[in-house]
């Protein structure tokens, strides 16, 4: 399987996002996880070698590349039927080589604030997605929610994103998910992203791997 975590606006928390989801793969239901690392900082990729460096083996493997790479890895991936991938992708959506990566994805998750600019960018993230795959399901997930704030456009923004796929439980905006390394995901913070994790793996996941 084939999960694509993605907008085109950076710093949506995709890089987050892909931690938090293969944490909780790995930990809680013990299924092999490989991350591609296709963002331009790379943050993952670092994160794998500062946990090497102390000491705490990664959960699992991750893999630095580029959109270029993605169709000679697709080989290598489709050969580990037991795996899931997870593509961590990189913040644009003006290079060809997108194509084959969301292509190939069987499970689409878009991240995205209620801020204009990042609205903008997550509407043109899902067309173009669409016209490319029109066969994988596509989720969205509010980020970084401030649950003392009132977003006045938070309703026509999702009446537009509701064509092309259903929005889940949001994640909060808290300072400790800045701690979730390739080790583990902090214990306080389990309470907060299991609802979104849960119905993740009950509704699209466990599904999909039931076919």
């Amino acid at each position: 399987m084939i999960i694509l975590i993605g907008n085109q606006k950076g710093g949506a928390g995709k890089s987050t996002l892909t931690l938090l989801l293969a944490n909780y793969l790995t930990t809680i239901h013990q299924h092999p996880v490989t991350i591609l690392d296709m963002d331009y900082q790379q943050s993952i990729a670092a994160k794998a070698e500062k946990a090497k460096i102390l000491e705490n083996e990664p959960l699992y493997d991750v893999v630095p590349t580029d959109l270029k790479q993605f169709p000679d890895l697709l080989q290598v991936i489709s050969k580990k039927k037991k795996d899931i991938a997870i593509l961590d992708m990189p913040g644009k959506m003006d290079d060809d080589g997108l194509i084959p990566a969301i292509a190939a994805a069987d499970f689409i998750i878009c991240p995205f604030a209620y801020d204009e600019f990042t609205v903008d960018s997550t509407i043109l993230f899902a067309m173009v997605v669409r016209r490319i795959n029109n066969h994988a399901p596509m989720i969205f997930i509010p980020n970084r929610i401030k649950q003392t704030v009132k977003y006045e456009t938070q309703a026509e923004v999702e009446k537009v994103i509701r064509q092309f796929g259903p929005i889940i439980p949001s994640l909060p905006d808290r300072i400790d998910f800045q701690r979730i390394s390739t080790f583990q995901t902090p214990l306080i913070l389990y309470p907060v992203v299991l609802p979104t994790l849960n119905f993740i793996y009950e509704q699209y996941l466990f599904k999909k791997e039931a076919i």
